[in-house]
């Protein structure tokens, strides 16, 4: 049985005001990659946080709220034109840089979901591989970062139906898949992924 996330990591940095932060959005073909970044309260901690991954989705929408309501918030995004020149790793950075930005005054700490710091933090930083699953605070940003990106593709399948994205947000499922055959390509598929790429260039 796996535990829970908690603050065990937050509390080991030895920081006041340490903020968790994680992504969504590396794997679709098409949209932009989320970022959120979530100072926590402690003792105002909303029931339920886990790994978004793990959580029911019709349970994440309260625990969104929940997480807006007691704790700082802040989202940063990439575009699908940065994931292209960066590359989606890059892209993944950038956006956790600009969440982490846009928290002020700033966090005394980071704590990063992954292997890898983003090269641009402007504050002491802590990566955690599977962080979501661990932090209290990552797990709070990945519900942040999930909810807004699948808010974002819903907004944008209404602009190019056909494609799924309310369902699948852009990722490469299989209705996704062939309606890029029958379809084509939109301004929001990431031409660097290889089956939009392959469509791109296959005559």
């Amino acid at each position: 049985m796996s535990s829970l996330p908690d603050l065990s990591h937050e509390r080991a940095t030895g920081a006041a005001r340490v903020a968790g932060v994680d992504e969504a959005g590396r794997g679709p073909l098409a949209g932009p990659v989320v970022a959120a970044a979530v100072i926590l309260t402690p003792g105002s901690i909303p029931p339920g946080l886990n790994d978004s991954k793990t959580i029911a989705k019709a349970r994440l929408p309260a625990l969104f709220d929940a997480i807006m309501a007691a704790a700082e918030v802040s989202v940063g995004l990439a575009s699908v034109a940065e994931i292209d020149s960066l590359n989606i790793l890059r892209a993944s950075h950038l956006a956790m840089e600009r969440a982490l930005a846009d928290l002020l005054p700033p966090p005394d700490h980071a704590l990063i979901d992954g292997n890898l710091l983003p090269r641009g933090l402007a504050v002491p930083a802590t990566a955690i591989v599977k962080g979501d699953a661990l932090s209290l605070s990552i797990a709070a940003a990945s519900i942040i970062a999930k909810v807004t990106r699948d808010r974002i593709m819903v907004d944008l399948a209404q602009q190019h139906p056909g494609y799924g994205w309310e369902r699948n947000a852009g990722y490469p499922s299989a209705a996704h898949r062939k309606a890029l055959q029958d379809l084509g390509v939109t301004p929001h598929h990431r031409r660097s992924f290889r089956p939009v790429h392959n469509i791109l260039y296959q005559d």
